[in-house]
């Protein structure tokens, strides 16, 4: 295999790199990537772009909010939510449907997950008020529809730079933190998570370090 490794962007070497490869396996040359599952790719020569406009436009007419009002953030300032809330059941077929197209929309939307996962919780006896707090999520993604991912060409800017934060007591069932972190290699987005931390913090510095750490894990 080490005579099929191909590294750089010379053109000429890029064909030659394609010829070994067909030569050798049975495959057959499709041209540039547009889309895969439902992740549309767009590569110029100012970099490459990655989104799920097509995706997102789908999810908001499923859900009826094609032309809803939009908001400025996924959630409302400091909310917090908990499974007993005393509002009515809602469809749990439907909230699952939503939370799990959320969460897959977040391949993408590094800026949803945060609020995908929070909602991700209550997936087993969901109340209106968790089905209308995520559908608060769609009418962001309305206004933000356009939004993606660009991967530049910066060989010179390889720097690893992480960003880390928690909330505290952000589950009021347990008083568990939430933890995230994301990820850049020069300007380009490479990794970000967002996950409950499996201790109660006693502050929120503690909150910050229990963050701290697992993002440098």
């Amino acid at each position: 295999m080490d005579d099929l490794v191909f590294t750089g962007n010379d053109p000429s070497l890029l064909q030659q790199f394609k010829k070994d490869m067909m030569s050798t396996y049975e495959m057959s040359d499709l041209g540039l990537l547009h889309y895969f599952l439902g992740i549309e790719v767009s590569q110029t020569k100012n970099g490459i772009f990655i989104s799920q406009k097509k995706y997102a436009e789908n999810l908001l007419k499923k859900f009826n909010l094609s032309n809803c009002k939009t908001v400025a953030t996924p959630l409302m300032s400091n909310e917090k939510m908990k499974k007993c809330n005393g509002a009515k059941n809602a469809d749990a077929t439907k909230y699952q449907s939503l939370i799990g197209s959320l969460l897959y929309l977040t391949a993408t939307r590094p800026d949803i997950m945060f609020a995908s996962s929070m909602f991700s919780r209550y997936m087993e006896e969901p109340s209106q008020l968790h089905f209308g707090a995520g559908k608060r999520v769609l009418r962001y993604v309305q206004g933000t529809v356009d939004y993606a991912i660009i991967y530049k060409d910066e060989a010179r800017s390889s720097r690893l730079i992480g960003y880390t934060d928690s909330d505290w007591v952000g589950c009021l069932d347990d008083m568990k933190s939430t933890s995230a972190y994301v990820f850049y290699l020069g300007s380009r987005i490479c990794s970000w998570r967002t996950k409950k931390q499996s201790v109660v913090a006693q502050s929120s510095a503690e909150a910050e370090y229990v963050a701290a750490a697992k993002a440098a894990s």
